[in-house]
C-alpha cells in the first residue's frame, strides 16, 4: 500500500519521486523506474547506505530492458523507519564474544531485513521479483532466497560475502576509515567525510565521477546524517549473522555473483565463496572494480544482470 507522507525527513532532492509502503511493521521509502507491468527487479543496498547509491543510469538501463526496477531504503537508514528505540549495541562486545566463539546478538537480524524486503514486494502487490543485493544487501538476498524461494525469481549478490570463517578481512586502512566519525557535522564536513570514504572504496581503476558522487553524498546526508546509532545496529546485524554457508548450500534460486577484483572492503574471495557454495551459481569477476558500482560500467553490469534475469525467466538466453 502506497502512503502519502509529508515527513520533514523527506528532502527536496527526492520528494517528487519517493513513495512509502507499510512492510513488516515498518514504513519503507522506495522509488521505481520503468513499466509497472514489467517483471520486477528489487535492488537492496548495503550497510549504512541508502537507495541513492544505486546509480540512476543503472536503474534506468535495467528498466529500458523491459523490467520494473524498485530501489528502497532499508530499515534504519535514509527515509525509512528509524529504530532508535532499540538503542546502540556494543560492537566491541560483539567482536569479543565472536572471537571467543560465543554467539552474538543484535537488535534485529539480516533475516528481519529480508522479511522487510519480502514485505515490500507484498505491499506493492508483486508476487515475484528478481532480487539484487550489494554488500550487506547481498547478504539480505541470500536470506530472501532461503525464506521464500517461490517469491524470488533470481538472486544476485554483488560485492558481498558468505560470512564463512577464514575469509579475508578488509584492507586495514579501509577498516579504519569506515570506523571514523565525521569530525565536522556541517554540510561541508559531512560531504568531505562521505567523499573520502567513497573515493577509497572505488579504488584507482574506476574513480567516481566527482559531480555525481557529490550530489549523492549531499542528498544522503540531508536525508539521514551519517554516524548515528542506526549504522551501529545494522553493523551488529551483519556481525550476528555469522556464516551462511549451510543456507547457501540449500538455495534453489538461480544465483549470480558479481565481484570486483580490486574490492578493498569485501575482498574477492568472499564473493567467490558464495558462488562456491550455491548450487549452479554463476560468478562474474570485474577487473579493477572496487566496492562500488561505477557509472562507466553501467552497460556491462546491466548486461550481466538482464542476461541472468532472462535465463531465470526461461527465455532460452545463454
Amino acid at each position: 500500500m502506497k502512503i502519502n507522507d509529508t515527513s520533514p525527513r523527506t528532502s527536496r532532492f527526492d520528494a517528487d519521486r519517493v513513495a512509502f509502503a507499510d512492510a513488516n511493521g515498518l514504513r519503507l521509502a522506495y522509488e521505481t523506474f520503468g513499466d509497472p507491468d514489467a517483471p520486477a527487479v528489487l535492488l537492496i543496498h548495503g550497510w549504512a547506505t541508502q537507495m541513492l547509491a544505486w546509480p540512476e543510469p543503472l536503474c534506468q538501463a535495467i528498466a529500458a530492458n523491459d523490467y520494473h526496477v524498485i530501489r528502497f531504503d532499508n530499515r534504519d537508514i535514509g527515509l525509512s523507519t528509524c529504530l532508535d528505540h532499540l538503542g546502540s549495541p556494543s560492537i566491541a562486545w560483539q567482536a569479543a564474544t565472536s572471537w571467543l566463539g560465543f554467539g552474538t546478538s543484535a537488535p534485529y537480524g539480516l533475516d528481519d531485513m529480508a522479511r522487510d524486503a519480502l514485505g515490500l514486494l507484498a505491499a506493492l502487490d508483486l508476487d515475484r521479483a528478481h532480487v539484487v543485493g550489494a554488500s550487506m544487501g547481498g547478504m539480505i538476498v541470500q536470506h530472501m532466497g532461503a525464506l521464500d524461494p517461490r517469491r524470488v525469481v533470481s538472486l544476485t549478490a554483488i560485492m558481498s560475502s558468505s560470512g564463512a570463517p577464514g575469509l579475508p578481512d578488509a584492507d586495514n586502512d579501509v577498516s579504519a576509515l569506515m570506523q571514523q566519525m565525521p569530525d565536522d557535522d556541517s554540510p561541508d564536513g559531512l560531504l568531505r567525510h562521505g567523499m573520502t570514504i567513497w573515493r577509497r572504496l572505488a579504488g584507482p581503476v574506476y574513480p567516481p565521477d566527482e559531480a555525481t558522487l557529490e550530489a549523492m553524498v549531499r542528498a544522503s546526508a540531508a536525508r539521514c546524517p551519517p554516524g548515528g546509532a542506526n549504522e551501529v545496529r545494522q553493523l551488529a546485524a551483519i556481525m550476528a549473522d555469522g556464516s551462511r554457508v549451510d543456507l547457501l548450500r540449500a538455495l534453489t534460486v538461480p544465483t549470480l555473483v558479481i565481484h570486483g577484483d580490486a574490492d578493498p572492503l569485501v575482498p574477492l574471495p568472499c564473493g567467490e565463496d558464495i558462488a562456491r557454495h550455491v548450487p549452479d551459481a554463476r560468478l562474474e569477476v570485474i577487473p579493477g572494480m572496487g566496492h562500488d558500482l561505477p557509472v562507466v560500467l553501467t552497460d556491462e553490469l546491466c548486461a550481466m544482470l538482464t542476461s541472468h534475469f532472462r535465463r531465470a525467466d526461461g527465455d532460452g538466453s545463454p
